[in-house]
C-alpha cells in the first residue's frame, strides 16, 4: 500500500509499494492564490491598454479590443467570488464551537 503524506494542498512525499521514495512539488494556498491575483492584474493592464488604444485610434482590430476587456472583466468577477466564498468559509470556521 502506498503512503502518502499531505503538505497544505500538494503532495509532498510519495512512497510506493517498492519503497521508492519519490519528491513531488508542491504548492501552498498561499503561492496559488498570489498567482491568480498576478493573473487577474495582467489582464486588467491589457484592458486598460485596449481601451487606452481604441480611445487614441491607435487600434486596428476593435473585437481584440473587446475580448480583453471582456476577459478582464469576467476574470475579476471570479476572483471576487472566490474571495467571499473564502471570507464566508472563514466565518463559518469561526463560529464552530470547539
Amino acid at each position: 500500500m502506498a503512503d502518502i503524506k499531505l503538505n497544505n494542498i500538494g503532495i509532498d512525499n510519495v512512497s510506493s509499494a517498492s519503497g521508492i521514495s519519490q519528491k513531488k512539488p508542491s504548492k501552498n494556498f498561499m503561492d496559488t492564490m498570489k498567482e491568480v491575483v498576478d493573473e487577474v492584474n495582467a489582464y486588467q493592464k491589457n484592458s486598460e491598454k485596449a481601451l487606452s488604444d481604441v480611445a487614441t485610434g491607435q487600434i486596428k482590430d476593435l473585437h481584440q479590443a473587446a475580448i480583453a476587456i471582456g476577459k478582464a472583466e469576467t476574470s475579476m468577477k471570479v476572483m471576487l467570488e472566490v474571495r467571499n466564498k473564502a471570507i464566508n468559509a472563514y466565518k463559518e470556521i469561526l463560529r464552530t464551537q470547539v
